[in-house]
């Protein structure tokens, strides 16, 4: 089966949560009329598109309807479409470079699969050819710095670690400076996703980009946000926490085949204004793919 086959798979819940509530909206109705409208904007807030955005589009759909002079309720799905392509296409989604090394620095609460995101994204890199090198800047929790090792040798990638309740930003410069002395091309590095309160995690956070930026300017060059789909508009919540103390500069959106939530993916897109990169459908080391906005919403409709 191919990406794109996989990835529809991936979507069938959140298709059956969004695209054909779409369809059942429109399905058998003679007329585009308010009550329609209403209908529809119910269905996108239900796929957990979110409120405002729900009603963003809505504002949308009417004014194409009028400019295009559509009649027939049926015409209503493939605008819709386009509409939200057009939001997910917003932005820039192609990854930062820096450097070298290019520094990405991932963040996200414990719980949605940031360390195996990190696997999976040193698999990416090495696949294009990269010396990778991961720092386990979780110093919070044994757990993760051996669950990155782990990694690390699944995917061919050194680890670079202190022990556990060491300074996470002399974990990340060391592992700045390994990646300089083996000639590394990328430094991927893992950080706590709890402390004792949101304050504290959020200055540790900070503290590692300034000790990066300092060592190498425009470090890190990437910092990318680990959200997981079916949390829904709870997703929207953390990517504004992370998004203010942090400067995140991309989405990774996992956990998309397992759940009718994956709409959220819109309301991040056009509510936070944060490009989505990468995206999650599966448990294989290949199943984190850049995020392709056509792909992803072809994907989506299509039958």
């Amino acid at each position: 089966m191919g990406f794109f086959d996989r990835l529809k798979e991936s979507l069938t819940r959140t298709r059956q949560g969004l695209v054909s509530k779409i369809e059942q909206v429109v399905a058998g109705r003679r007329a585009i009329d308010e009550g329609l409208y209403e209908e529809l904007e119910e269905a996108l807030i239900e796929a957990d598109v979110g409120v405002d955005t729900a009603l963003e589009l809505m504002e949308g759909l009417r004014r194409r309807v009028k400019e295009r002079k559509v009649k027939e309720p049926e015409q209503l799905k493939p605008l819709l479409q386009e509409l939200i392509q057009e939001i997910l296409e917003d932005g820039e989604t192609a990854l930062n470079r820096g450097g070298p090394p290019t520094v990405v620095l991932v963040v996200g609460v414990n719980g949605v699969g940031k360390t195996t995101t990190i696997g999976k994204l040193a698999h990416f890199y090495k696949s294009r050819g990269e010396r990778v090198i991961l720092a386990a800047a979780d110093t919070f929790r044994a757990a993760a710095i051996d669950q990155l090792e782990i990694w690390g040798q699944r995917v061919g990638a050194d680890v670079i670690k202190h022990r556990e309740g060491a300074d996470p930003a002399a974990v990340a410069y060391d592992a700045l400076q390994a990646a300089r002395a083996r000639r590394a091309g990328v430094v991927i590095c893992d950080t706590a996703g709890r402390l004792h309160t949101k304050s504290n995690l959020m200055e540790e956070l900070k503290k590692i980009g300034r000790v990066l930026g300092k060592e190498l300017p425009g470090a890190p060059h990437e910092v990318l946000l680990v959200l997981d789909a079916t949390t829904g508009q709870n997703a929207v919540s953390q990517a504004r926490l992370f998004g203010e103390a942090t400067g995140v500069t991309g989405i990774v959106l996992t956990k998309l085949d397992g759940t009718a939530k994956g709409g959220v993916i819109i309301g991040i897109r056009r509510t936070l204004d944060i490009p989505v990169k990468f995206i999650g459908i599966g448990e294989r080391v290949e199943d984190l793919r850049p995020f392709n906005p056509q792909e992803f919403v072809a994907a989506l409709f299509e039958k």
